[in-house]
Protein backbone atom coordinates (compact mmCIF):
# COMPACT_ATOMS: atom_id res chain seq x y z
CA UNK A 1 0.00 0.00 0.00
CA UNK A 2 1.23 3.46 -0.84
CA UNK A 3 2.56 5.61 2.00
CA UNK A 4 0.67 8.51 0.42
CA UNK A 5 -2.75 7.00 1.20
CA UNK A 6 -4.33 8.11 4.46
CA UNK A 7 -7.57 6.97 6.11
CA UNK A 8 -10.08 9.83 6.22
CA UNK A 9 -12.15 9.83 9.40
CA UNK A 10 -15.84 10.49 8.69
CA UNK A 11 -18.03 12.91 10.60
CA UNK A 12 -21.01 10.57 10.31
CA UNK A 13 -19.81 7.50 12.20
CA UNK A 14 -21.09 3.95 12.35
CA UNK A 15 -22.52 4.61 15.82
CA UNK A 16 -24.52 7.55 14.49
CA UNK A 17 -25.83 5.51 11.57
CA UNK A 18 -26.83 2.68 13.91
CA UNK A 19 -28.68 5.17 16.10
CA UNK A 20 -30.49 6.54 13.05
CA UNK A 21 -31.37 3.04 11.86
CA UNK A 22 -32.46 1.87 15.31
CA UNK A 23 -30.37 -1.31 15.24
CA UNK A 24 -26.83 -2.64 15.34
CA UNK A 25 -25.01 -3.61 12.16
CA UNK A 26 -23.16 -6.92 11.78
CA UNK A 27 -22.35 -9.72 9.31
CA UNK A 28 -24.30 -12.97 9.08
CA UNK A 29 -21.89 -15.20 7.15
CA UNK A 30 -23.73 -18.20 5.66
CA UNK A 31 -21.40 -21.04 4.70
CA UNK A 32 -22.02 -24.57 3.41
CA UNK A 33 -21.88 -26.73 0.33
CA UNK A 34 -23.48 -25.77 -2.97
CA UNK A 35 -27.15 -26.66 -2.59
CA UNK A 36 -27.11 -26.37 1.21
CA UNK A 37 -29.69 -23.59 1.12
CA UNK A 38 -27.46 -20.63 1.96
CA UNK A 39 -28.93 -18.11 -0.47
CA UNK A 40 -32.53 -19.15 0.11
CA UNK A 41 -32.09 -18.92 3.86
CA UNK A 42 -30.17 -15.64 3.76
CA UNK A 43 -32.95 -14.04 1.70
CA UNK A 44 -35.63 -15.42 4.01
CA UNK A 45 -33.87 -14.03 7.08
CA UNK A 46 -33.39 -10.73 5.27
CA UNK A 47 -37.12 -10.58 4.52
CA UNK A 48 -37.91 -10.99 8.22
CA UNK A 49 -35.40 -8.31 9.20
CA UNK A 50 -36.70 -5.97 6.50
CA UNK A 51 -40.29 -6.44 7.69
CA UNK A 52 -39.10 -5.33 11.14
CA UNK A 53 -37.66 -2.14 9.68
CA UNK A 54 -34.00 -3.15 9.64
CA UNK A 55 -31.56 -2.01 6.95
CA UNK A 56 -30.12 -5.09 5.23
CA UNK A 57 -28.26 -6.33 2.17
CA UNK A 58 -27.53 -9.84 0.87
CA UNK A 59 -24.29 -10.61 -0.96
CA UNK A 60 -24.92 -13.78 -2.96
CA UNK A 61 -22.01 -15.81 -4.32
CA UNK A 62 -23.28 -16.05 -7.90
CA UNK A 63 -24.41 -12.41 -8.04
CA UNK A 64 -21.05 -11.12 -6.83
CA UNK A 65 -19.22 -13.15 -9.46
CA UNK A 66 -21.20 -11.33 -12.16
CA UNK A 67 -19.66 -8.01 -11.15
CA UNK A 68 -17.26 -7.33 -8.30
CA UNK A 69 -15.47 -10.66 -8.70
CA UNK A 70 -16.11 -11.34 -12.41
CA UNK A 71 -12.36 -11.45 -13.04
CA UNK A 72 -11.77 -14.37 -10.65
CA UNK A 73 -11.76 -18.10 -11.30
CA UNK A 74 -12.05 -20.97 -8.82
CA UNK A 75 -8.43 -21.72 -7.97
CA UNK A 76 -7.54 -21.61 -4.27
CA UNK A 77 -5.89 -18.21 -4.81
CA UNK A 78 -8.91 -16.79 -6.63
CA UNK A 79 -11.33 -18.19 -4.06
CA UNK A 80 -9.35 -16.52 -1.31
CA UNK A 81 -9.39 -13.21 -3.17
CA UNK A 82 -13.14 -13.59 -3.76
CA UNK A 83 -13.71 -13.96 -0.02
CA UNK A 84 -11.28 -11.14 0.81
CA UNK A 85 -13.18 -8.75 -1.45
CA UNK A 86 -16.51 -9.76 0.07
CA UNK A 87 -15.03 -9.29 3.53
CA UNK A 88 -13.88 -5.79 2.69
CA UNK A 89 -17.23 -4.93 1.12
CA UNK A 90 -19.09 -6.34 4.13
CA UNK A 91 -16.92 -4.24 6.44
CA UNK A 92 -17.88 -1.10 4.51
CA UNK A 93 -21.56 -2.02 4.75
CA UNK A 94 -21.50 -2.57 8.51
CA UNK A 95 -19.75 0.78 8.86
CA UNK A 96 -22.72 2.17 6.92
CA UNK A 97 -25.01 0.72 9.61
CA UNK A 98 -26.35 -2.11 7.46
CA UNK A 99 -26.93 -5.72 8.49
CA UNK A 100 -24.98 -7.77 5.94
CA UNK A 101 -25.97 -11.32 4.99
CA UNK A 102 -23.48 -13.20 2.82
CA UNK A 103 -24.18 -16.50 1.08
CA UNK A 104 -20.89 -18.05 -0.06
CA UNK A 105 -19.61 -21.60 0.01
CA UNK A 106 -16.38 -20.13 1.45
CA UNK A 107 -14.97 -23.64 1.82
CA UNK A 108 -11.76 -22.88 3.71
CA UNK A 109 -11.63 -22.09 7.44
CA UNK A 110 -8.62 -19.85 6.95
CA UNK A 111 -10.56 -17.63 4.54
CA UNK A 112 -13.56 -17.36 6.85
CA UNK A 113 -11.21 -16.54 9.72
CA UNK A 114 -9.61 -13.84 7.56
CA UNK A 115 -12.98 -12.09 7.24
CA UNK A 116 -13.73 -12.57 10.94
CA UNK A 117 -10.42 -10.85 11.76
CA UNK A 118 -11.33 -7.82 9.62
CA UNK A 119 -14.09 -6.74 11.99
CA UNK A 120 -14.76 -6.56 15.72
CA UNK A 121 -15.47 -9.84 17.50
CA UNK A 122 -19.21 -9.21 17.85
CA UNK A 123 -19.60 -8.16 14.22
CA UNK A 124 -19.13 -11.59 12.60
CA UNK A 125 -21.72 -14.34 13.04
CA UNK A 126 -20.94 -17.56 11.18
CA UNK A 127 -24.02 -19.52 10.10
CA UNK A 128 -23.23 -23.09 9.07
CA UNK A 129 -25.86 -24.54 6.73
CA UNK A 130 -25.25 -28.18 7.60
CA UNK A 131 -26.56 -30.21 4.68
CA UNK A 132 -24.99 -33.58 3.81
CA UNK A 133 -23.34 -33.90 0.41
CA UNK A 134 -25.84 -36.55 -0.72
CA UNK A 135 -28.77 -34.21 -0.09
CA UNK A 136 -27.02 -31.35 -1.89
CA UNK A 137 -26.47 -33.69 -4.84
CA UNK A 138 -30.11 -34.74 -4.81
CA UNK A 139 -31.18 -31.11 -4.91
CA UNK A 140 -28.54 -30.08 -7.49
CA UNK A 141 -30.74 -27.15 -8.52
CA UNK A 142 -28.07 -25.79 -10.86
CA UNK A 143 -26.93 -29.15 -12.26
CA UNK A 144 -23.40 -28.45 -11.03
CA UNK A 145 -22.82 -31.71 -9.17
CA UNK A 146 -23.65 -33.73 -12.27
CA UNK A 147 -21.17 -31.69 -14.28
CA UNK A 148 -18.54 -32.05 -11.54
CA UNK A 149 -19.05 -35.83 -11.40
CA UNK A 150 -18.56 -35.97 -15.18
CA UNK A 151 -15.35 -33.94 -14.86
CA UNK A 152 -16.78 -30.92 -16.65
CA UNK A 153 -16.16 -28.65 -13.64
CA UNK A 154 -12.77 -28.74 -11.98
CA UNK A 155 -12.09 -27.82 -8.34
CA UNK A 156 -15.75 -28.25 -7.36
CA UNK A 157 -16.30 -28.09 -3.61
CA UNK A 158 -17.36 -31.40 -2.10
CA UNK A 159 -16.31 -33.40 -5.18
CA UNK A 160 -12.83 -32.47 -6.35
CA UNK A 161 -12.09 -29.74 -3.81
CA UNK A 162 -12.56 -29.95 -0.03
CA UNK A 163 -15.07 -28.20 2.20
CA UNK A 164 -13.78 -27.49 5.69
CA UNK A 165 -16.68 -27.53 8.13
CA UNK A 166 -16.70 -24.70 10.67
CA UNK A 167 -15.23 -25.71 14.02
CA UNK A 168 -17.26 -23.36 16.24
CA UNK A 169 -19.92 -21.51 14.24
CA UNK A 170 -22.15 -19.17 16.16
CA UNK A 171 -25.19 -20.80 14.54
CA UNK A 172 -25.67 -24.21 12.94
CA UNK A 173 -28.87 -24.90 11.03
CA UNK A 174 -29.78 -28.37 9.87
CA UNK A 175 -30.74 -27.16 6.42
CA UNK A 176 -30.66 -30.68 5.03
CA UNK A 177 -33.58 -31.90 7.13
CA UNK A 178 -35.32 -28.88 8.67
CA UNK A 179 -37.58 -26.63 6.63
CA UNK A 180 -36.74 -23.07 5.65
CA UNK A 181 -38.96 -21.42 8.27
CA UNK A 182 -37.50 -23.49 11.11
CA UNK A 183 -33.96 -22.55 10.09
CA UNK A 184 -34.87 -18.87 9.70
CA UNK A 185 -36.57 -18.78 13.11
CA UNK A 186 -33.47 -20.26 14.73
CA UNK A 187 -31.31 -17.45 13.32
CA UNK A 188 -33.77 -14.74 14.31
CA UNK A 189 -34.01 -16.22 17.82
CA UNK A 190 -30.22 -16.14 18.14
CA UNK A 191 -30.15 -12.47 17.13
CA UNK A 192 -32.94 -11.60 19.56
CA UNK A 193 -31.32 -13.46 22.46
CA UNK A 194 -28.09 -11.51 21.95
CA UNK A 195 -29.96 -8.24 21.41
CA UNK A 196 -28.60 -7.76 17.92
CA UNK A 197 -32.11 -6.88 16.76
Amino acid sequence: MSKNIHWHRPLVTRDRREQLNGHRSFILWFTGLSGAGKSTLAHRVEETLYERGHHTFVFDGDNVRHGLCADLGFSAVDRRENIRRIGEMSKLFINAGVIVLTAFISPFRQDRQMVRSMVDTDDFIEVFCDTPLEICEERDVKGLYKKARRGEIQEFTGISSPYERPMNPEITVNSGYEDLETCARKIIAYLEERRKI
